[in-house]
């Protein structure tokens, strides 16, 4: 008997898998249309699911949804899967598509996601698995805005506040992983969801270890303690060895983001283009990349990411050609006895773009401009520079989404104070191109017009565009089925298996 016991402990053990992780900060909310902050993001992806998703390649499909039609350009009909059930095994229906629309746009629940759904006039149900949705007008993010993940109705229809409420710490989804129990500043369990729609992960729990420094993290991860984890480019081409590589893959690709040189455009030494397109041709983007990120990056040619719809490959990278930015700036009215001087300003806290702005000094003083470094603490610099236009020339980044909405950084009417146009970039033509693209729910149409403004944009240089830095993964050898893809490397995590 005991021989069978023992056979039975030894199989329970070695058939329980764990994916060990790290979080850098703690969860404030368990709640998919609150989670505001990375943490309580990355956690409640793994908890709930939207109608829609996206694919490995970066494309839209169902989630929840079975199928979707529009009917009329403002006319959407959903269905849903009849497979769902939340994670207390209570069936999804349409009531929750119902509910969680009514709670994003409920004046008293604080989110960032409320002005997404602007565009939408009514939802409704026409049966427990059939979903009515009207737009005011037809809308290029129609279908994008319902990935976030939904709430369930049964739950949480008496509550009086969401904001407070105890299932944002105790939740209930319909995703692949349930919590096991969240404290906070602890580490975090999830445990497969034995009832997903999709199959139950072959990957039994995932265990997030909380770890505020990022050095301990590194540690971590070198002493085998971590499965997944960030590196730096100096940690990747500096400080890992081949112990290190024999136990990892190392996964590159680009992030979701880029740096720039903003002009201000109000500034009369920057309304002549040809002083921005000297500035361009002065500055070597490669040899950033190089001693920067030791080759981790790629040079930025526009305002949108390569390999997705609104990319534009025929706008090539400008190589460096002093001689020319010479010239322009001579045509420009600069010269040795009138040298073009003006002034950078970008934050503490960020040592990549202080040794940016180094460099581009020393760039820009092999064609005479004098470039004058400021920085200066976070929020001093937002309040004072960047949200008062008090600058010549800034050095910051944007994080973009997988779905780009051109409107906030290039709309001429984003160039007041309180909006991203922080430049004050104001083109008619790209104006128009925004426009007709959000009514736009042809996906084809909607590449042909992003790629327009993408070469507008390029040429007509309110940024200098600089780098696209590279998300660096270290993977454990033992996960199996891993897939890389352009979205990076979790779209399959349910085929996750570790090898024992």
């Amino acid at each position: 008997m005991k021989f069978f016991i023992f056979i039975l402990i030894f199989l329970t053990s070695i058939s329980a898998s764990t994916l060990n992780l790290s979080m850098s900060s703690s969860p404030s909310r368990l709640n998919p249309i609150l989670a505001n902050d990375s943490a309580s993001s990355e956690i409640s992806d793994w908890l709930f699911n939207g109608l829609f998703k996206y694919d490995k390649d970066g494309n839209i499909t169902p989630e929840l949804a079975s199928s979707y039609e529009f009917i009329t350009p403002t006319k959407l009909i959903v269905k849903l899967k009849d497979n769902i059930l939340w994670h207390d095994k209570v069936k999804l229906t349409s009531k929750d598509v119902i509910f969680t629309y009514e709670q994003i746009i409920n004046p008293s629940v604080f989110n960032s996601i409320k002005s997404n759904f602007n565009e939408v006039q009514s939802v409704k149900a026409l049966d427990d698995l059939t979903v009515e949705i009207i737009y005011k007008k037809p809308y290029f993010k129609a279908l994008e805005i319902w990935m976030v993940g939904l709430l369930p109705y049964h739950i949480l229809k008496d509550e009086k506040n969401l904001m407070t409420s105890s299932f944002n710490k105790n939740p209930i989804g319909t995703g692949s992983y349930k919590i096991k129990e969240f404290k906070s500043a602890q580490d975090i369990e999830l445990i497969a969801n034995p009832d997903y729609f999709d199959g139950k992960p072959k990957i039994d729990k995932i265990l997030y270890k909380f770890l505020p420094d990022p050095n301990t993290s590194f540690l971590y991860l070198k002493q085998k303690k971590l499965d997944i984890g960030g590196l730096t480019p100096m940690q990747a081409s500096r400080q890992i060895d081949d112990n290190f590589k024999n136990n990892f893959e190392m996964l590159s690709r680009p992030s979701f983001g880029f740096s720039y040189l903003g002009f201000n455009l109000e500034n009369p030494k920057f309304k002549d283009i040809k002083v921005r397109q000297a500035l361009s041709l002065a500055i070597n983007r490669q040899e950033l990349v190089d001693i920067l990120f030791f080759g981790y990056a790629k040079v930025c040619n526009g305002p949108f990411m390569p390999g997705s719809f609104a990319y534009n490959d025929s706008v090539k990278e400008t190589k460096q050609n002093l001689e020319k930015a010479k010239q322009l700036l001579k045509e420009a009215g600069y010269d040795e006895k009138n040298p073009l001087s003006f002034e950078l300003i970008t934050n503490t806290g960020n040592d990549i773009r202080v040794n940016t702005a180094q460099i581009l000094q020393y760039q820009l003083a092999k064609v005479g401009v004098e470039l004058k470094i400021r920085v200066m603490e976070w929020q001093a610099f937002l309040n004072t520079v960047v949200h008062p236009r008090k600058f010549e020339t800034v050095l910051l980044g944007w994080s973009l989404a997988l779905m780009p909405d051109a409107y906030p950084l290039w709309h001429s009417s984003s160039s007041k104070l309180g909006g991203f146009n922080l430049v004050g970039y104001k083109n008619e033509k790209v104006d128009e191109l925004i426009e007709k693209g959000s009514v736009t729910i042809n996906k084809d149409e909607l590449s042909t017009i992003y790629k327009d403004i993408f070469k507008i944009v390029a040429e007509d240089l309110p940024y200098l565009f600089l780098y696209i830095p590279d998300s660096i993964t270290a993977i454990n050898k033992k996960i199996e089925n891993i897939e890389p893809a352009f979205i990076g490397i979790m779209h399959n995590q349910k085929d996750w298996q570790i090898e024992e």
